[in-house]
């Protein structure tokens, strides 16, 4: 196993390819299901179970899916686990399923895990295809988590259902223009600590060279 790749696969989509902050891939359950931490932490695990699944299958078939029709075979494979979500959330979950039931029926055409089908699964094996779905699942999950933090926190004046006893509620938190604003605003926060991130390593990267020059000289 190359531990490289191995890592590389598994941290990517929490960082270098965020699907949502990076990628900018799933816009439309971004900003309607983040009213509330509840909700987006729920889509979040509903789409990593299928993202990790699909990509499994798809590794698996690679070879006998037909090039010309792989993306209704694609999606013939997500839909098949879109299913058996829909049939678990409908017997444990039917209050939440009932306000989530028309974007988890979009999972099927999710961009993000037909991306990642084609660009990922399709060419790799069945383990770091797994491993890119935890990956890209718990990326996206974070991201709907700390978005729907903030519109539940102005919105609500709660955090997880929980009321904060004195915070006033703003007015139109709860709509999607709020939804995008607080978007936009974390995305751009999240590149820009990345971006930081990335130059102090160049600069550590930098200096520490002429020191290894040295010793090789010396040696």
């Amino acid at each position: 196993m190359d531990k490289r790749k191995f890592r590389e696969t598994l941290l990517g989509g929490l960082i270098r390819n965020n699907p949502t902050f990076v990628l900018v891939l799933g816009t439309c359950p971004t900003i309607a299901m983040t009213t509330s931490l509840f909700q987006a932490f729920a889509m979040g695990v509903a789409t990593t179970f299928v993202l990790i699944f699909s990509n499994l299958f798809v590794s698996l078939l690679r070879g006998v899916i037909p090039d010309k029709v792989r993306i209704p075979c694609y999606i013939v494979i997500i839909s098949t686990f879109v299913i058996i979500v829909q049939m678990v959330m409908r017997k444990f979950l039917p209050e939440l399923y009932a306000t989530m039931q028309a974007f988890i029926a979009l999972i099927v055409v999710n961009c993000i895990i037909l991306a990642r089908a084609e660009s990922f699964a399709s060419c790799n094996k069945p383990l770091y295809s797994m491993l890119d779905g935890v990956s890209m699942g718990l990326g996206f999950t974070c991201a709907l988590s700390l978005i729907g933090i903030v519109r539940e926190f102005f919105a609500g004046g709660s955090f997880a259902g929980i009321s904060i006893p004195g915070f006033p509620v703003m007015q139109g938190a709860g709509a999607s223009a709020f939804g995008f604003i607080t978007f936009g605003c974390m995305m751009a926060l999240f590149n820009f600590v990345i971006q930081k991130v990335n130059e102090r390593k160049e600069r550590i990267r930098e200096s520490v060279l002429p020191l290894a020059d040295q010793l090789e000289e010396v040696k």
